[in-house]
């Protein structure tokens, strides 16, 4: 049996996160997450392109050399309603990997965003739409369609390690990510969290705060 050559790795997806659970998520801040993270799970410089609105799914990684998008468009073959297609393009920026023509590929099958750890191209197609799309930046060069690439393998995108299967989130502050098995804990923590910082809202509104390093929060 001939082993498969890094670079060349096809592996099958994970199973799907809890619909529910990626549901309850996406009615949650990134930062409050984040903070429940110990602040470690950020993926630096990455921003959204969208119209606005939360990304949550499950990952399905796609890792490419910089400035080639060929194994991006055989993961959108692969694409599950509900998936989030996250893309370790090195951080390049030199030549977009996806753009408008991807996104309604992406879009037809139920994908529920895109993130790219590199670049973008129609950036005015993305702004109109509310179909999330986290990048690094836009450019018009084009992308090479020549490999290799690996599908459903852990990447790196921004210094954040997502493995396939994870739980991606994604609004205005940017993206993170977790194992979907953490998910149910991690999720109550941070609704323990919103109910915190609401109350510090309401104590700032009604004369009643306690000082500039109450907990938690920025």
């Amino acid at each position: 049996m001939t082993a498969t050559l890094p670079g060349a790795r096809r592996l099958p997806p994970a199973s799907p996160a809890d619909p529910a659970l990626i549901d309850a998520f996406r009615r949650c801040a990134v930062a409050n997450i984040s903070d429940n993270l110990e602040r470690l799970s950020a993926a630096v410089g990455l921003r959204p392109f969208h119209a606005g609105g939360t990304m949550a799914g499950t990952a399905l990684t796609v890792r490419t050399r910089p400035g080639d998008n060929l194994a991006i468009h055989q993961a959108l073959d692969l694409v599950r309603p509900g998936d989030v297609v996250v893309v370790d393009g090195g951080g390049d920026v030199s030549r977009a990997l996806v753009g408008e023509i991807m996104k309604a590929i992406a879009q037809s099958r139920g994908c529920a965003g895109f993130v790219i750890d590199g670049a973008v191209r129609d950036a005015d197609a993305f702004a109109r739409d509310a179909f999330p799309c986290f990048a690094r930046a836009a450019i018009h060069a084009g992308p090479y369609k020549f490999g290799p690439g690996e599908i459903n393998v852990p990447v790196s995108i921004g210094g954040l390690v997502v493995s396939p299967g994870d739980i991606v989130v994604g609004d205005g502050d940017g993206v993170v990510a977790f194992p979907a098995e953490a998910g149910p804990a991690l999720l109550e923590a941070t609704r323990r969290h919103e109910e915190k910082e609401a109350e510090i809202l309401r104590a700032i509104a009604e004369g009643r705060y306690a000082g500039a390093y109450a907990k938690p929060g920025a």
